[in-house]
């Protein structure tokens, strides 16, 4: 399929995508959306990345009824990082009518705002589902009038252990509704639990295409115990602004990213024990670089929306060629060149076996002993953050920021980097040459006339 034209999508929706600068469907949308359209049930497999928020989300806001100020779609993701991901993505594809509310219901931050949002309603919920199953609980989320759920990567969910989550909240849904299912994957839960929730569903499978040509990919054979070392080996020889390194669990993580912090390396670990308000300050400071480098389990591989990622490092093997491809696949984005490391002991030595026969090819081994005698040299981030203990909910805006550090505080505009705003706080990158200065006028000033608390993140 060559143009959205072609689907018989409302002259609203199609004079959105155009302004949106979708040109022509992905592999993915031309496969899926049809069916989605025409109110089916659909199993799509979908690798990250492929364009199936956009499969979904057009049927989903095709059918809305705005009028019935009730929720009609319910969107269940295993992040909140990938539930906020589709919910900005939907309400870009939800200008196309007006009056549209969609509403993210997730675990790790307060659920009494979430409560009252709920009191005006909404029409779209994409939340997660330990989240979603206490608001049915509680009874501020209703479902009687629902017509769409739609399980993105179902896959991640099973992995995480919202098996039975999905179940009782697909048992709460009416009977007539269109189910979804997008996954990466398809192992037999998924299949269980398509025969079970689903009726008649079309079986969609988006082409893998080929493997991303600006990733270089590289192997290293380390001895046991050796894996610190052998990333600080890495990132000394590299040099990398950004890297995310990926460890199997959560003790890995903390480990890691401590022998790193102890060497002199700005590290942060990720993973499922922060909370949110933790989880926010990491991806802030990995993302506007003021961090180089991020240590985290698989749940930061899918939904995490960094982009400019030069290295990605694999502390051991995958525990499968997809999650491999999922990490990997951090890197070499949007046309520039990426570079993916693998470290193994021969003990896990069978896991690349394996890699290879998924493959179709061998793997390209590097020199581990001139890699260990590279000299340490921890990279140095370009920026600091600080954090402002004021947010939305004090109606401070990112120009506020901005003209307080330009203003009073007497910084060029060169000097301040991103500016990240959530409810009741505020991330602000500052040039690090700069960023004493930025706090300590800050500390003395006002913004929006107001005396408000800064410290360094």
């Amino acid at each position: 399929m060559s143009s959205f034209n072609n689907l018989g999508l409302s002259p609203a929706m199609t004079a959105n995508l155009q302004q949106l600068g979708f040109e022509r469907p992905t592999d993915i949308q031309a496969k899926a959306l049809p069916h989605c359209l025409a109110r089916r049930d659909v199993i799509a497999m979908a690798q990250t990345g492929s364009g199936k928020t956009a499969a979904f989300g057009i049927g989903l806001i095709e059918h809305l009824r705005p009028r019935l100020f009730a929720v009609q779609s319910l969107v269940l993701c295993p992040t909140r990082e990938l539930a906020d991901q589709v919910a900005k993505a939907l309400r870009e594809l939800a200008r196309a009518r007006e009056n549209v509310k969609i509403l993210t219901l997730c675990g790790g931050v307060p659920i009494g705002p979430q409560i009252g949002s709920l009191s005006h309603g909404a029409h779209i919920v994409v939340g997660t589902p330990g989240r979603i199953q206490d608001h049915l609980r509680k009874g501020t989320l209703k479902l009687d009038k629902l017509r769409s759920v739609v399980l993105d990567e179902a896959d991640r969910m099973l992995d995480m252990g919202f098996e039975e989550a999905m179940e009782d909240i697909l048992g709460q849904t009416p009977e007539n509704r269109q189910t979804l299912m997008f996954s990466a994957t398809w192992p037999a839960p998924i299949r269980a639990l398509s025969s079970r929730y689903q009726r008649q569903p079309q079986d969609v499978r988006a082409e893998a295409g080929q493997a991303n040509p600006d990733i270089q990919e590289l192997f290293y054979e380390i001895s046991p115990g050796a894996a610190h070392e052998a990333v600080m080996a890495l990132l000394s020889e590299r040099q990398p602004a950004s890297c995310i390194v990926f460890c199997t669990t959560k003790q890995q993580c903390d480990e890691l990213a401590d022998a790193l912090r102890q060497h002199g390396f700005s590290a942060l670990a990720l993973h499922g024990d922060l909370d949110q308000r933790e989880r926010d300050s990491v991806l802030v400071r990995f993302g506007n670089q003021s961090c180089s480098v991020l240590v985290a389990t698989d749940v930061a591989a899918r939904g995490l929306d960094i982009k400019a990622l030069p290295l990605v490092i694999n502390a051991e093997p995958a525990r499968d060629p997809e999650v491999h491809t999922h990490r990997v696949g951090r890197t070499g984005r949007a046309g520039e060149q990426g570079l993916a490391v693998t470290f193994c002991t021969p003990a896990k030595g069978h896991k690349i076996s394996r890699l290879e026969a998924d493959l179709g090819r061998t793997v390209s081994w590097g020199d581990s002993e001139a890699l260990l005698a590279t000299p340490l040299q921890p990279v140095e981030p370009a920026m600091r953050t600080l954090c402002i203990a004021g947010g939305r909910k004090e109606k401070i805006r990112p120009g506020d920021v901005l003209g307080a550090l330009t203003g009073d505080a007497g910084l060029p505009g060169s000097a301040v980097g991103k500016i990240d705003l959530f409810d009741f706080q505020c991330f602000v990158a500052i040039d690090k040459h700069q960023a004493a200065k930025a706090l300590k006028r800050l500390e003395n000033g006002r913004i929006k006339g107001r005396k408000i608390r800064v410290r360094y993140a």
